[in-house]
């Protein structure tokens, strides 16, 4: 069984107002020197079949057509075995 371990992150220039809110958190707890905060997910498919070729095109279609916003966001996909 394999595990695709996707990541969905904004691209870059794009206004992150949930980082930017947990910075200003993390500053007034007393977390000094904290730069940029960016926010994403983490999602986990597993994949009940063992070819690695075929998981990985599932899971790249999975984030162009529902796990991500192309238009805003980015995603990196692992796969690793169960």
């Amino acid at each position: 069984m394999l595990i695709a371990e996707i990541r969905v992150t904004l691209k870059e220039g794009v206004l992150d107002p949930q980082g930017t809110t947990l910075r200003r958190s993390l500053e007034t707890l007393g977390f000094a020197g904290v730069g940029e905060v960016r926010v994403g997910k983490s999602i986990q498919v597993s994949f009940a079949h063992g070819d690695r070729a075929r998981a990985r095109a599932e899971a790249e279609a999975m984030c162009a057509k529902v796990l991500a916003n192309p238009v805003i966001e980015q995603y990196h996909v692992d796969l690793r075995e169960a």
